[in-house]
């Protein structure tokens, strides 16, 4: 079984292919200290519908603009699965995730319920044993 966490999305970037015009590359953030602190990036898992109702809200969310990149107003959350969890020097959140992909749209749960880098590190420990 995957692993999962509910998450908040704050950056888009437009996808490639028949894609292209859609913001479909999605970056998800968990809480830290009562900040968001981004920790995957997820490329799959929503319908053709799902797609154009996020890009939709990322269109009409932008927060600034680098880029390609778009900053979102944080205000939705997803269920983010991955297959593995690991350690990361690499990583902001000094986590990294194997595989995430979008698991669903979560409109029922207000960003402040997202999880927390506290509950992906408890994963990382009881998965690292």
């Amino acid at each position: 079984d995957p692993l999962s966490v509910d998450a908040v999305l704050i950056y888009a970037q437009k996808g490639s292919g028949r894609r292209a015009e859609l913001y479909t590359d999605y970056t998800f953030a968990v809480w830290d200290q009562g900040k968001l602190i981004p920790f995957a990036k997820a490329y799959s898992g929503l319908t053709d519908a799902e797609i154009r109702r996020v890009d939709h809200f990322v269109k009409n969310n932008t927060i600034e603009k680098f880029g390609p990149v778009r900053t979102v107003k944080p205000k939705l959350v997803f269920e983010i699965g991955f297959e593995g969890i690991n350690a990361s020097t690499r990583h902001k959140s000094g986590i990294a995730v194997r595989f995430p992909r979008i698991a669903r749209l979560r409109p029922d749960k207000p960003i402040e319920e997202a999880d927390t880098l506290a509950q992906l590190r408890e994963m990382l420990e009881v998965c690292s044993k």
